[in-house]
């Protein structure tokens, strides 16, 4: 299964340590949060982008904590060289 770049780019980012947060109002989303390992904010999630990788069930959250990265999440996502 083919993923898109912007899927790719949180999915790697999820694969090193990251999460995203989720506010919620009710059962309605509010705000998502995209963090780094290293604590940076990351603008690229939107509530789009978060649905879709929620329905391939590459990302999960257990008992109210941050989504964070699925085996199945880290077979689609394709390995690239760490840039620091």
């Amino acid at each position: 299964m083919d993923i898109s770049r912007a899927e790719q780019r949180i999915l790697h980012l999820l694969a090193q340590g990251g999460k995203i947060e989720v506010i919620r109002h009710g059962k309605k989303l509010a705000d998502l949060n995209c963090y780094s390992r290293d604590g940076w904010r990351y603008p690229g999630v939107d509530e789009r982008l978060f649905r879709k990788l929620k329905r391939k069930r590459a990302i999960a959250s257990k008992g109210g904590a941050p989504y964070r990265i699925t085996r199945r999440g880290l077979e689609l996502v394709r390995s690239e060289l760490d840039n620091r």
